[in-house]
């Protein structure tokens, strides 16, 4: 059984796979309280299943890009749980979960993440070989910069955390662009378990003393 931990925004999921079966799945907006809700929601659904961290073969964590706090907290109880149970860790990018999650489209695929202060952390795929592949390294923009760089460069489907006043920029920015609905956008911690079990099978595991998050600074530097 592998459990998954999504806190890298203010969106927190968690879920338990078996390998072959989601056990159980939650998610929910936390707005910052991390810190307060992650610990016992573990233990709740791990209560509700009927097992124990003594049963698990692996722990998925997203490691970012994401918010500081998010990532710090979700990172550090991942770590710790699997330091204290000897559990192999796999950390997965914030943005592949999400992509993995979205069926396939015409064009290219923008995965989008809260980073806070009005910006966005985001990266752009496409469908190649059965998968979404990312084009280029993870950026972190206001909407008005990256709708502007990607305006007349094809078509594009918009997916993740993409508040209202984001939606009305999308729509009117660009003929080509496109906004997945929430519910098929949303960040599932099953997709990221399985994603876990693929990564865990091919014996690509990360060290848990030393594996990080991963920030994103602003082009500016700051």
């Amino acid at each position: 059984m592998i459990l998954a931990i999504d806190t890298a925004t203010r969106w927190l999921g968690l879920a338990l796979h078996s390998g072959t079966a989601v056990l159980a799945e939650s998610g929910w907006r936390c707005a910052n309280n991390h810190t307060t809700e992650l610990t016992p929601a573990i233990q709740h659904m791990l209560h509700l299943v009927g097992t124990t961290m003594a049963d698990l073969v692996g722990i998925a964590v997203t490691i970012g890009p994401g918010s500081y706090t998010g990532l710090r907290v979700g990172l550090a109880v991942a770590k710790g749980l699997a330091l204290a149970n000897q559990t192999p860790l796999i950390g997965v990018s914030t943005l592949d979960c999400l992509a993995a999650g979205i069926s396939p489209q015409p064009g290219k695929l923008v995965a989008v993440a809260e980073a806070g202060r009005t910006r966005v952390c985001t990266a752009v795929y496409e469908w190649q070989n059965n998968s979404w592949q990312p084009t280029q390294t993870p950026t972190i923009d206001v909407w008005e910069e990256l709708l502007a760089r990607l305006d007349g460069d094809g078509r594009y489907l918009f997916a993740g955390e993409i508040s209202p006043e984001a939606v009305k920029q999308i729509r009117t920015a660009g003929k080509e662009f496109r906004v997945a609905l929430p519910a098929t956008a949303v960040r599932r911690a099953a997709i990221l378990a399985e994603i876990g079990w693929r990564r865990l099978r091919q014996n690509e595991v990360d060290d848990a003393a030393s594996l990080a998050p991963l920030y994103l600074k602003e082009p500016d530097g700051r």
